[in-house]
């Protein structure tokens, strides 16, 4: 045997014990930074040590600080687990390291990604010939699509952006619900465009049509875009696309979605009717490492107009072999990167148009299940209209619900984070592991009862 397979061995062999141990585990992780540090070693070695030896001082040094983000009752965030054979594809995707740059020279990849980049359009209920390119997530993903509208809507304009830039062009205005999520303005940020015009939303955090078309018509005509909202990050709320896109598109804006979890929805027919519209839209970011459970790192950006996202992310090179059909680095901001593809693949091919359906209402039952739960107890109240997978919760005022969320992370049962939400702190719910089963939710609940009553 010789060193890369005992590597190859050992690490799976620690792979195997750490998602063995994650039914019964704590959580939360189990040691700092600074633990953490002093196991593996500060100092660089002078000479090199066997590869298996490292993977085992790798494995042990780090397995106290670790969190079980793939575990079933892990609810911070927006932080899927990862469906098996995504899993097992990812380890692929390490052995066969492709760059995943150009068609001609990894193939294998480059038909995988136009083959999950189709079923996705599919499940998703979006044109049939948009670009999917397949990015490090949802922020990315913005990025990229909103590199893309800016562009088109400069161009409609006169501006060529890829050979003028920005300075001394026409402002573009960027018009967004007043709980988007933050990714929004960082990709702005980078773009050049800066802070974006917030427009009123309602006490679930949906954007006002009315509010938009208020906004769009006193900022006269010029380059505008529209973003919209597919999930609040703490109410799981969709915007009322029909009206808002149909506002947008009377202005001449270019529509975006964000859709970092909730674009799923439209994956499930009893859930499809909160997207409803939405596939009006000119451009849609989601991620595939949350509601569809692939490792990290994956996020999607899809563009009706393949030829805009291919002009505002392309890029031309001498030593690059370019394909006539255009090239996976045409529709994301790298060059080099890992084959991302495989993993969605994977799981779509596992899963099924059926099995897809089956999670996205699997995670929305045990969101309400926990809705129903946390109601139950005494003092707490479940602030959302729970419509998709989260759900905010008050025990009370801020001090107290402090205290519960404090208590509960002691406990080490789950892991559930605070946010402040419409002025006051709350617990803040997001299910989105395709392993969390009813016995999860119920062992949750009987900790947050727990943390409620000390």
């Amino acid at each position: 045997m010789d060193a890369r397979e005992k590597a190859l061995r050992r690490a799976y062999a620690h792979a195997a014990r750490w998602l063995a141990s994650l039914d019964d585990r704590p959580v939360p992780a189990r040691a700092s930074v600074d633990e953490i540090v002093r196991a593996l070693g500060a100092g660089l070695p002078d000479g090199p040590s066997q590869p298996a030896d490292v993977v085992d001082l790798l494995a042990t040094a780090c397995e106290p600080g670790l969190t079980a983000f793939p575990g079933g009752r892990f609810y911070g965030f927006v932080i899927g687990g990862t469906e098996p054979a995504a899993l097992a594809a990812d380890w692929l995707v390490s052995a066969w390291d492709q760059n995943c740059v150009m068609r001609a020279v990894s193939p294998a990849y480059a038909a995988v990604e136009d083959i999950a980049g189709g079923w996705l359009l599919d499940l998703l209920g979006l044109p049939g010939d948009g670009a999917v390119g397949f990015t490090t997530g949802a922020a990315m993903a913005n990025f990229a699509c909103l590199a893309a509208g800016r562009d088109a809507v400069l161009r409609r304009a006169g501006r060529d952006v890829a050979r003028d830039g920005l300075a001394g062009g026409p402002a573009v205005r960027v018009l967004v619900g007043e709980e988007r999520h933050v990714t929004v303005d960082l990709a702005l940020r980078h773009l050049g465009l800066g802070s974006p015009e917030p427009v009123a939303a309602d006490g679930q955090g949906r954007i006002v049509p009315q509010a938009l078309r208020s906004a769009l018509a006193a900022g006269g005509p010029g380059p505008t875009i529209v973003v919209l909202q597919a999930g609040d990050i703490h109410s799981g709320a969709f915007d009322p696309f029909a009206e808002a896109v149909r506002a947008a598109r009377e202005a001449g804006a270019w529509v975006h979605v964000d859709g970092a979890f909730g674009l799923w929805a439209a994956a499930s027919p009893r859930y499809a009717h909160l997207t409803a519209g939405c596939s009006d839209a000119d451009s849609w970011a989601t991620d595939a490492h949350k509601t569809l459970n692939v490792p990290y790192d994956c996020g999607l950006a899809i563009v009706r107009d393949p030829t805009a996202l291919r002009a505002a992310m392309g890029v031309h090179g001498d030593y690059l072999i370019r394909h006539e059909h255009g090239d996976p680095s045409d529709k994301v901001p790298e060059l080099s990167r890992r084959g991302r593809a495989f993993t969605v693949w994977a799981a779509l091919r596992s899963l099924g148009r059926s099995g897809v359906a089956d999670l996205v209402e699997r995670l929305c039952r045990h969101a309400r299940a926990f809705a129903s739960g946390i109601a139950a107890i005494d003092g707490a109240t479940v602030l959302n209209d729970v419509v998709f997978t989260q759900v905010c919760a008050g025990f009370g005022g801020d001090e107290r619900t402090e205290r519960v969320l404090a208590r509960l992370l002691a406990d080490g049962t789950a892991w559930i984070s605070g946010s402040t939400w419409r002025g006051r702190r709350v617990m803040r719910i997001s299910v989105s592991n395709w392993s969390t089963t009813d016995e999860d939710v119920a062992r949750t609940l009987a900790a947050i009862r727990r943390a409620a009553a000390g």
